[in-house]
């Protein structure tokens, strides 16, 4: 589970996330993501930031809730490696109800290493 602090929740930072950083597109997953710039939130804060969309296009409310599990257990897997002061917001595509979690995986990493933000995307773990 992604922990509460490397949550993004407030209307206004996914509108930062949004607006002011660069996206890159996958199959099922649209990857935003930006440097925090605000001194009160990068002192408070340990890590990076991670916000979902998953819009009614995805699915049913089950199928929503599912995928965003996958996501927020991916962005447990990637935290580590992303600098401290990135917010990123994922934004779940329709083909993500369908893909598995390792194709999720590695299109996130993928859009991050797009973004510079990963060295090389890894796959699954074997």
């Amino acid at each position: 589970m992604l922990p509460e602090p490397n949550r993004l929740h407030r209307a206004r930072d996914f509108s930062v996330v949004m607006r002011r950083g660069r996206r890159t597109g996958r199959s099922d997953l649209v990857v935003h993501a930006v440097a925090r710039e605000d001194q009160d939130i990068a002192s408070t804060v340990h890590g990076p930031r991670f916000g979902l969309i998953v819009s009614k296009a995805v699915g049913p409310a089950v199928t929503r809730h599912r995928v965003a599990r996958r996501l927020r257990h991916i962005c447990t897997d990637v935290t580590g490696e992303l600098p401290e002061t990135t917010d990123v917001v994922i934004r779940a595509l329709p083909g993500a109800a369908t893909s598995s979690s390792a194709d999720l995986l590695v299109q996130l990493r993928s859009g991050l290493k797009k973004l510079g933000l990963l060295e090389a995307p890894k796959g699954p773990p074997s």
